[in-house]
């Protein structure tokens, strides 16, 4: 490490991307700067008003960067802000960037002219269940308009998340949103939406930025201020309570517990969060290409960039045995990474002094992840390994092929559970097979009992996260021999070897690129109808057309519903209220005569 990383850290091309911020590269304290080191080693750069420009590694790779300004009032606002992922991706933040809006008449109602800001808050909070405290939270007077002839338009301000293509926010995709907070007085702590979309790591370093802003806001006062879990609609989650506890010591009310109390939806803004005495801090090591997550002296995390299994090595700490089978113990001055029976040795000089050993090494789960691919797991970049995530447009952008599949795979796993004719079709079937459904496997598995799946994919990346997501689901319910009886394949001669009338239940997706085209919509029928048994039943999802050639090849269709009129859909819409299917996407259930 240099003796002093800070002029490394301001000058490195791509540390810092803001306009702003580029005059603190050639002369810190010319510019009104400063950088403070802190005890874990770590660079803090600021402005001259005390605002977070820049925060660094010990060796001055960056974490975060923040873009500050003004707003109408002169107040100092957040315009933006990037944060780095464990991985080397970069995750852009915009406060308030995404805006939904909501137009409604109050002219039938008695005295409408007479309504205050107050009064439309409060019918919101009626109509939400939530406390009118937090509807205040989230709508200023400015978002809750009355018009002259009893018009009420209400704006919802959420921050919005960008996977940021080349680190900057030259070239974004939409990926999350969360409401909007206060980020020059931290208040509340958010919990985000569309939280399957988030890239691995997404969280932490969001949490990271939000526990330094709120460190520099508290600092030198004589009692921090304490924070709360608030959202419209409230999300709590084991996934969010485990995370706000990495960076903040949860307090309940009385003697109760704070699990139980957080993750009631109406008593989750009742726990009081504090700043944990100590929080996960990371370290980049170039040179190994990894990132080393750090807490309380103890190593938590390793993820290597240019692993194609977009998977992390966690510590096995308090398990009885590691995610994955991928383990990180410190042994000596040495970090081992274990993936099942391969062992990678890392040797981190930054880090010897400061990390205690692990005990013991980890033990192995019976089954590897990797098994269900009959052919072996195919080559996969690193970059789509770990970016395997569905991402939808924050716009009237039509939405992907594979970002549709869970409205669909959602609703029909809802309904086996609310309807006894669609249970009985799930439960009943013996063997199964999935095609195209690749980001949505996991989901179609019912885990009840074992059965024959076989799942016929065309995306690796995300093949192989839900590879991983089923090893998860088997891991947790200890049903370690299920995974034995579900095959990944990718070579469509496979599927025909043998398929022939053998299944009793079919997922189908019509890829988007031969929905049109007349010839391969009645080949693909067909196939469905020559693999399914007789009275075996089939999901089928494509074009609107596509009910009368299942009947020409013996599938008559039980039911059919255009996927935009699914609940899963409308309530997506509730967050991102333009989304766009493709036009005539349709869920057929049809049944083999």
């Amino acid at each position: 490490m240099p003796s002093d990383p800070s002029p490394a850290a301001l000058t490195t091309p791509g540390h810092l991307r803001f306009s702003t911020n580029l005059p603190f590269v050639q002369d810190l304290e010319q510019a009104g700067g400063r950088v403070v080191r802190q005890p874990t080693g770590h660079l803090v750069f600021y402005r001259s008003d005390g605002r977070r420009f820049l925060a660094t590694d010990p060796e001055g790779n960056p974490l975060q960067e923040c873009e500050w300004g003004t707003d109408a009032t002169g107040n100092v606002v957040l315009c933006r802000a990037r944060v780095r992922l464990d991985w080397d991706c970069w995750v852009g933040l915009k406060p308030a960037g995404l805006v939904n809006e909501t137009s409604f008449s109050l002219a039938s109602k008695r005295g409408w002219q007479l309504l205050k800001a107050d009064d439309l808050r409060a019918m919101a909070a009626q109509a939400l269940h939530v406390p009118i405290e937090d509807v205040r939270f989230f709508y200023r007077d400015e978002d809750l308009l009355l018009e002259a002839m009893g018009r009420a338009t209400i704006r919802q301000r959420k921050d919005a998340f960008y996977v940021l293509q080349d680190g900057g926010f030259e070239r974004v995709s939409f990926m999350s949103c969360m409401g909007a907070m206060n980020w020059s007085s931290i208040d509340f702590l958010p919990v985000v939406e569309l939280f399957k979309s988030l890239l691995p790591g997404t969280g932490s370093a969001v949490f990271e930025l939000i526990r330094g802003l709120y460190d520099d806001q508290n600092e030198g006062k004589t009692s921090v201020r304490p924070l709360r879990y608030r959202g419209i609609p409230p999300y709590p989650s084991e996934a969010a309570f485990r995370l706000f506890s990495n960076f903040f010591t949860p307090q309940a009310p009385g003697r109760n517990d704070p699990f139980t109390i957080f993750m009631n939806r109406e008593r989750s803004g009742q726990v009081i969060w504090w700043p944990a005495a100590t929080m996960p801090v990371r370290y980049f090591d170039q040179r190994a290409g990894a990132c080393f997550t750090i807490q309380d002296n103890m190593l938590c995390k390793v993820t290597v960039a240019s692993d194609p299994s977009g998977l992390s090595y966690v510590s096995q700490q308090g398990r009885p045995f590691v995610p994955y089978d991928r383990s990180a113990e410190v042994v000596g001055k040495q970090v081992v990474l274990k993936d099942r029976d391969r062992k990678t040795t890392l040797a981190v000089p930054l880090l010897q002094e400061s990390l205690r050993e692990t005990d013991g090494p980890a033990a192995m789960s019976p089954v590897d992840w990797r098994s269900v691919f009959v052919q072996g797991v195919p080559a996969i970049l690193p970059v789509e390994a770990y970016g395997a995530v569905l991402l939808y447009p924050e716009d009237g952008t039509e939405i992907d092929e594979y970002s549709a599949q869970p409205f669909v795979a959602d609703y029909i796993q809802d309904i086996g559970e609310q309807d006894r004719e669609i249970g009985t079709v799930l439960s009943r079937a013996e063997r199964v097979f999935i095609e195209n459904g690749d980001a949505v496997v996991a989901t179609c598995i019912t885990f009840d009992r074992v059965r024959d799946y076989t799942v016929l994919f065309r995306r690796p990346a995300y093949a192989q996260k839900q590879a991983q997501q089923l090893w998860s689901v088997c891991a947790e319910i200890q049903q370690w021999d299920w995974l034995s009886h579900i095959r990944f394949v990718s070579d469509g001669e496979v599927r025909n070897q043998g398929a022939q009338g053998s299944y009793d239940l079919v997922y189908h997706w019509m890829p988007y690129d031969i929905a049109d085209l007349s010839n391969n919509l009645d080949d693909q029928m067909k196939m469905i109808s020559q693999m399914l048994r007789t009275r075996g039943h089939a999901f089928v999802i494509g074009p609107a057309h596509l009910g009368p050639r299942g009947l020409s090849q013996g599938l008559h269709i039980c039911w059919e519903e255009p996927v935009e009129q699914l609940p899963t859909f409308r309530m997506h819409r509730t967050i991102l209220p333009k989304a766009k299917l493709r036009g005539g996407l349709t869920l057929f259930h049809m049944k083999k005569s």
